[in-house]
């Protein structure tokens, strides 16, 4: 059963592959795929490989991930070792640029076909695969394992979700972890979850994001920003979902007549959506400015749309209270840690399952509150406007949640030191080598 199911993913690669350049080149044509750089998805190299010395690839499928794993990756490249990195989207690859173009060779990670993966790995040839959080690409983790390539799973989750997707094919997960030489997990749940789907070596070593440092910030935008807000009071909804944005805008009409001048900044999670959430603001009679359109918040606005990506950082810079969505009308939440870094008040819905560690402790200290509709929201919203100590101690117990947190790094460090100690030592006896050969 196991390999009739991964012949006919594999045999459904190939059928869809010459379908698969129509479809990269809408998405380039959107904004989602770099133009100059599509070819990277069929794994052609855009760069030349190291000539010498081992080389390790590191995969992120987008910014979250990205952020979680930058310290790790300068901490693998400070010991001499050559890092190709991978990701799937192009904030990410923006991102990579910024933070990490000095350590590595950024490509965008090849589709999960076999024409595109082996062309990526005849080329690139990688001594260890290293994949951060949840990514299972079967073809590709086929292919690493006939070639005996080391594979590891880093800052590792699993949602319940997909735990019980995998749980439902317990012959078809087994045969695919039982491929990573070590998975390094978040928690103890998710460490409990990948040896029950047949992952030989687990650990648990915590969340690497605590040790990642806050998001960026573009300095100019942010200074324009923040004079375009002056003193107003404001919150912000980040990483809203369907139905949320509703929610959002039902506590600025209860709350605006309340708090004079008052801006909403809403976040939404997928910036496709922009337009239908325009059209429902407007609906209910609120005036709109958008940061895909450059426009910049006036006195009348009620609230400013982040529809662009990657521009977090300011949002959670200017504002000292953020409820963080698919967490009222989606379930499982998003991770409040971009928040907390930030010393941001936590507000949330009750369905937070995906990141339930974090939540736990950041409710333990008081960085962080739970909501169930608009009203009880809006509640909230109200009582940290009117009172900057109470924003002030849950900005603190959010910063006091993430240092607890911290160590991950180190511990993910040791974790990996059986697989990273022979290639340190095989760059130690290059370099012996090219010495003693000089004139």
């Amino acid at each position: 059963m196991t390999r009739a199911a991964f012949a006919a993913y594999r045999l459904a690669g190939l059928v869809a592959y010459p379908l698969l350049r129509p479809y990269v080149g809408w998405r380039a044509s959107r904004g989602k795929e770099d133009k100059l750089r599509r070819k990277e998805r069929y794994g052609v190299a855009g760069q030349a490989r190291p000539q010498v010395g081992p080389l390790v690839w590191v995969h992120a499928a987008s910014v979250g991930e990205t952020v979680a794993v930058a310290p790790l990756i300068r901490a693998i490249a400070a010991d001499g070792l050559s890092v190709v990195m991978t990701t799937g989207t192009t904030t990410s690859a923006q991102l990579v640029e910024e933070r990490l173009a000095d350590c590595v060779i950024h490509q965008y990670v090849p589709l999960d076909v076999r024409p595109a993966v082996r062309r990526f790995l005849n080329h690139w040839q990688p001594d260890l695969a290293m994949v951060a959080e949840s990514e299972i690409w079967p073809l590709t983790i086929h292919e690493l394992a006939i070639r005996r390539i080391p594979q590891i799973l880093v800052n590792a989750r699993l949602s319940d979700r997909s735990f019980q997707r995998w749980k439902a094919k317990p012959r078809l997960a087994e045969a695919l972890f039982e491929n990573f030489a070590q998975v390094v997990a978040q928690s103890d749940v998710d460490a409990e979850r990948f040896r029950l789907l047949g992952a030989p070596a687990v650990t648990m070593a915590g969340n690497l994001k605590a040790d990642a440092g806050p998001l960026p910030a573009e300095a100019a935008f942010l200074d324009q920003f923040d004079a375009a807000l002056g003193s107003r009071p404001r919150f912000a909804a980040i990483s809203t979902h369907p139905g949320e944005e509703e929610i959002v805008a039902q506590v600025h009409g209860m709350l605006k007549s309340r708090h004079e001048g008052l801006l909403t900044i809403i976040v939404p999670r997928h910036v496709d959506r922009a337009s239908a959430i325009v059209k429902m603001l407007a609906d209910k009679g609120l005036t709109v400015r958008r940061r895909s359109l450059g426009e910049m918040p006036d006195a009348q606005t009620d609230i400013f749309l982040a529809d662009t990506m990657g521009e977090l950082g300011v949002y959670l810079r200017l504002t000292e209270i953020a409820f963080i969505g698919k967490s009222i009308t989606g379930q499982g939440g998003q991770n409040p840690m971009e928040a907390a870094m930030l010393a941001t008040g936590i507000l949330s819905g009750r369905y937070v399952q995906n990141f339930r560690d974090t939540y736990q402790r950041l409710l333990k200290n008081g960085g962080a509150r739970l909501v169930r509709d608009a009203d009880t929201l809006a509640a909230q919203v109200d009582g940290l406007l009117v009172d900057p100590m109470q924003r002030m101690a849950m900005a603190g117990a959010a910063l006091r949640s993430i240092d607890e947190m911290r160590g991950a790094l180190g511990r993910t460090l040791i974790a990996l030191d059986p697989f990273l100690h022979p290639l340190r030592l095989s760059v130690r006896l290059e370099r012996r080598g090219r010495v003693a050969g000089d004139p």
